[in-house]
C-alpha cells in the first residue's frame, strides 16, 4: 500500500465496514482534537471506546475509559491512534496480540510509523497513516461541503444536514480538481499500474 496517497474507495471501505472504534489516546477534555474526533465519530453511529490510562473511572460522552486494548474485553473493527509518532510501535504491538485482531490501524493527522504499518500488513490489518476518520468521513459523505469547504465530491444533491446518529452515504463520486502533490503522484501511480 502506498501509504503517501490512499484511493478514495480504500479509505471509503474502511469507514463503512468498521462498526467499532477505539480510539487510543482519547481525551475527555473538550478542546483537544480527540475529543472534536471521538464525538464526531460516535454521533455518527461508530460504536466508541476511549482508551487512555490516565482517565481510568471517567467517561467520554457517556464511555467509560479503558486503560488498554485488552481492557476492551470485545471484538474492535478499528484501532484509531491519537498519539505521537513515538508511540505507535507498542500500540501496534498490542493491538496484534488481540483475539481477534483488528481490521483497521488508522494512525491520526501527524502520525506515522512506516515499520509499525509494515508489522501490522504483515498480520492482514489494513493500515492508514497521518489521516484523520472525522476529515475523511466527513469529505466523502460531502458533510464537509456545509462548512464551504470543497470536498472534491460531486452530486446532484446536497447532503443532507447531519442529525444525531445518522450515519451519511460515502459513496459520492470524488472528482479532480484541488490537486495536490499527493494526488498527483496516487494519479500517476495508478496510470503506471494500468
Amino acid at each position: 500500500m502506498n501509504h503517501d496517497a490512499y484511493p478514495d474507495n480504500y479509505i471509503r471501505a474502511i469507514l463503512n465496514s468498521v462498526k467499532s472504534i477505539a480510539m487510543v489516546g482519547a481525551s475527555p477534555v473538550n478542546v483537544r482534537p480527540s475529543y472534536f474526533a471521538f464525538k464526531y465519530l460516535a454521533q455518527r453511529g461508530y460504536d466508541m471506546i476511549p482508551v487512555n490510562p490516565g482517565h481510568v473511572g471517567k467517561e467520554l460522552l457517556g464511555k467509560p475509559f479503558v486503560a488498554s486494548l485488552s481492557d476492551i474485553g470485545r471484538p474492535v473493527d478499528m484501532i484509531d491512534i491519537f498519539r505521537n509518532s513515538s508511540h505507535i510501535m507498542p500500540v501496534v504491538e498490542e493491538a496484534l496480540r488481540l483475539d481477534p485482531l483488528p481490521k483497521v490501524i488508522w494512525m491520526q493527522l501527524g502520525a506515522r510509523d512506516d515499520v509499525a504499518a509494515a508489522k501490522a500488513e504483515a498480520a492482514g490489518i489494513k493500515v492508514v497513516m497521518n489521516r484523520c476518520p472525522k476529515i475523511e468521513y466527513g469529505r466523502l459523505s460531502s458533510e464537509i461541503s456545509w462548512m464551504g469547504v470543497n470536498s472534491r465530491t460531486l452530486s446532484s444533491k446536497r447532503a443532507p444536514a447531519p442529525t444525531q446518529g445518522m450515519r451519511l452515504s460515502l459513496n459520492r463520486m470524488s472528482v479532480g480538481g484541488g490537486d495536490t502533490a499527493a494526488s498527483d503522484r496516487a494519479a500517476k501511480n495508478k496510470s503506471e499500474q494500468s
